[in-house]
């Protein structure tokens, strides 16, 4: 973060997160087959965060948090990862990995608007355009043609909880950003939220955590989660987001669909 980062090297960022997400949700899927949706959040934030706090100690990238900021922080970990997974978790039980994907593509049609009335960023005719496309996809995939819908109401209602919850978190990384390091504010983003889903998970899952014994593609299906998902994914994208700003980097949110869609063909056997 010291040095200045090149195009190519900020473009390669923002695939790198979209690739990463895109391919959880497919993983999600995987990891349902065993568990309950608590327990699978707060099994990957307890990896992600010991992984990260190991790297952030070791690397001597760990920051003082001030006091104006105590609130920021635990508003950052309310949206994402508490909000967020509480509605992508849900939301992926009752609609398939692709629609789950294709609606958090939306973010990119919401963000411009809450941006431009928090923070004043602008919006282009690039961004309007976007927006337009994004919609008219997202009719096409979640609606049949006599315009019932092909996925669970409650599911699209909860995969909606998670969009709103990523812009908002977007919007407060950037101004988080301007102060703390990426490593810094994705480990206690990481960190914090495994306080709010300890209570859920000892209350919903403690007892019958399994729902069939763990084997080796649950493993790595939730180590993948973790490391990709909660770790990798973010650390591209608070550096994207601090490069190009609010608007530009969640219109590469609309790789997601697409990336899910293949990698679930070729994981799960879902038809395009």
């Amino acid at each position: 973060e010291k040095y200045k980062l090149t195009k190519p090297i900020v473009y390669f960022l923002a695939i790198m997160a979209m690739t990463c997400w895109a391919c959880s949700f497919v993983w999600v899927k995987i990891v349902y087959e065993y568990t309950r949706p608590f327990t699978t959040v707060l099994t990957r934030l307890i990896i992600a965060s010991s992984i990260l706090l190991v790297v952030l100690i070791v690397t001597r990238q760990n920051q003082k948090i001030l006091k104006k900021d105590y609130k920021n922080f635990l508003i950052l970990a309310l949206v994402e990862p508490f909000f967020y997974f509480l509605g992508e978790s849900f939301g992926l039980t009752m609609v398939s990995s692709t629609v789950g994907a294709v609606i958090i593509s939306t973010i990119p049609i919401f963000a411009p608007f809450l941006s431009f009335i928090i923070v004043r960023e602008k919006i282009s005719l690039a961004h309007v355009l976007g927006i337009i496309l994004s919609f008219l996809g997202i009719i096409l995939l979640v609606f049949e043609k006599d315009l019932s819908m092909s996925a669970s109401p409650l599911g699209i209602a909860l995969m909606f909880l998670a969009v709103f919850s990523a812009i908002v978190y977007s919007i407060i990384i950037k101004r988080l950003a301007k102060t703390y390091n990426t490593m810094m504010l994705v480990t206690f983003q990481n960190v914090i939220g495994i306080f709010f889903f300890l209570p859920l998970f000892l209350f919903f899952d403690f007892g019958h955590v399994f729902l069939k014994p763990p084997d080796f593609r649950f493993f790595s299906s939730i180590t993948l989660l973790a490391i990709f998902a909660s770790s990798i994914a973010f650390l591209c994208y608070v550096v994207v987001i601090r490069e190009w700003g609010i608007n530009k980097t969640n219109l590469y949110i609309n790789l997601i669909p697409v990336l899910t869609a293949i990698f679930s063909y070729i994981v799960l056997d879902e038809i395009f």
